[in-house]
């Protein structure tokens, strides 16, 4: 896992030791209005000699004058100086200092909200995926923000900094290098070290407890699947959230085999379960008091003699039984036995996360996810994205679209051929007919589910603090909304 070293100092910047320090620059009537401490009035009039504008995501590196770092770097806000603006400035602006060994941070902010918004952004700039490259990439390893954070805030940042990082990690691996048992290997591993419980079910286990659906997905491939139970229950937490996250390690499409252009990228088919995992870690690191169970569904979705047919019939834990039409719609079959596994134990709420459907792109495109469900918790969910400034967006999901999933032979079919449909909302439809009941009751299980098939992986250019690859979407979310619920 590659994440920096972050502090914080109360000294003046001038005194520091980084190689180079970060300010910010916002446009005005006159020109550039730079935001700096003490000491670095000189370098607005460069600035405005250079062109610089204050724009967002405008970057000038200009050398410093007497002692302290070397290289002052200017960062553009553009209109946006409030947190968010922050995050992703700082951001941006760190991912352009490869190479760079230690950076010092000193945009003057008023409250601890910006301050930890601006170490964050910079934190999450600070990441490059470099385990394969000759040459590796080095982002900068060491950030001090010159500003007052306390220790709480500043764990916080360390704890999802290192999350999205490990996220991006694994989505980043090639495929044939994280196999669904070497994925659980690794779960288990970070679950460890953050004194969450964990239960791995292989082949064996899966068959004798009724996961057809993960089975079924991975029976195609020579390395089988794994379904992973996480549990993290404080004392005293009266709140208990189950995640599930889909973790395809690698998606052909089965037999119903993907265009090869269509199977670049599919290593990131797995960023939900990633996603669940570092969030349920860095709740645990953090402390925070809610009870957080999370359900990784691992396999490989691949063609061979062994593989599951279209018209197959998958018996999901619980019993309701599907018709395979299409094999490429296979997240939804591992999904929907954690789902009902999930609801077994009648957590107070179900969110799930995965790269589901190419429909999500159609519909809102690589930054923005799709958010389905109950209307009270897809507003907490979104809520808790907002706090953090991950784009999701609602959608809804008519009743009406239930009976396209009819089946001649089952109780569903995983999804409709022969005709134009909205698939997105057609995925969630299927989903939803695998959240359980609340105990003693007929009321459904209070669930939201999370799209993420564009936002997970980023094959454009960096915007930022999102670099190329892996983006560990819906961590910080997550974080976010468990923190929520652990205060009420």
């Amino acid at each position: 896992m590659t994440a920096p070293e972050l502090s914080c100092s109360s000294d003046p910047v001038s005194g520091s030791d980084a190689d180079v320090v970060l300010l910010a620059a916002r446009p005005g009537d006159d020109g550039p209005v730079l935001l700096a401490p003490d000491g670095y009035e000189w370098v607005a009039p460069l600035l405005s000699r250079l062109g610089a504008k204050g724009a967002a995501d405008e970057f000038t590196r200009i050398p410093a004058q007497g002692a302290g770092p070397q290289v002052v770097a200017v960062v553009g806000l553009g209109d946006r100086s409030d947190a968010a603006g922050l995050r992703l400035a700082a951001g941006g602006a760190v991912r352009q200092l490869t190479g760079t060994d230690s950076l010092a941070v000193a945009v003057p902010v008023d409250d601890a909200d910006a301050a930890e918004a601006l170490l964050e952004g910079a934190a999450l700039g600070a990441y490059a995926f470099s385990a394969y490259r000759a040459e590796p990439k080095e982002p900068v390893r060491r950030i001090t923000l010159h500003a007052t954070l306390d220790d709480a805030r500043l764990e916080r940042v360390r704890s999802v900094v290192g999350g999205v990082a490990r996220t991006k990690d694994l989505v980043n691996t090639p495929p044939a290098d994280l196999s669904p048992e070497r994925f659980a290997e690794l779960a288990v591993e970070a679950a460890d070290a953050a004194g969450v419980a964990s239960r791995v079910w292989d082949e064996a286990a899966l068959e004798a407890d009724g996961f057809d659906g993960i089975l079924g997905v991975g029976r195609g491939s020579s390395r089988g699947p794994r379904l992973v139970r996480l549990e993290y229950a404080p004392s005293g937490a009266s709140v208990h959230l189950a995640l599930v996250g889909k973790g395809i390690t690698f998606d052909s499409g089965g037999l119903s085999l993907k265009p090869g252009a269509s199977m670049v990228g599919m290593k990131s088919d797995m960023a939900g379960a990633a996603a669940v995992l570092s969030a349920i870690v860095a709740l645990a690191e953090l402390a925070v008091p809610v009870r957080v169970t999370g359900w990784l569904c691992l396999a490989e979705n691949m063609p061979s003699g062994t593989a599951i047919r279209p018209n197959d019939v998958l018996r999901i834990h619980g019993g309701t039984t599907v018709e395979v039409l299409n094999t490429d719609a296979e997240g939804r079959l591992v999904m929907a036995d954690a789902l009902a596994a999930a609801s077994d134990e009648h957590p107070d709420a179900i969110v799930d996360v995965a790269t589901l459907t190419g429909a999500q792109v159609v519909a809102l495109g690589h930054r923005i996810a799709g958010l389905m469900g109950d209307d009270e918790l897809v507003d907490r969910v979104r809520t808790a994205a907002g706090d953090v400034d991950e784009a999701v967006w609602p959608m809804p999901l008519p009743r009406d679209l239930k009976a396209l999933l009819k089946s001649d032979v089952a109780d569903l079919a995983n999804t409709k051929l022969g005709m134009t449909v909205p698939g997105m909302l057609l995925a969630g439809v299927f989903l939803r007919e695998f959240v359980g009941s609340k105990a003693d009751s007929d009321e459904r299980i209070p669930w939201a589910h999370l799209d993420i098939a564009g936002p997970a992986f980023n094959t454009g250019g960096g915007w930022g603090f999102t670099g190329s690859g892996g983006t560990g979407v819906a961590v910080r979310t997550l974080v976010r909304l468990g923190e929520q619920l652990s205060a009420g």
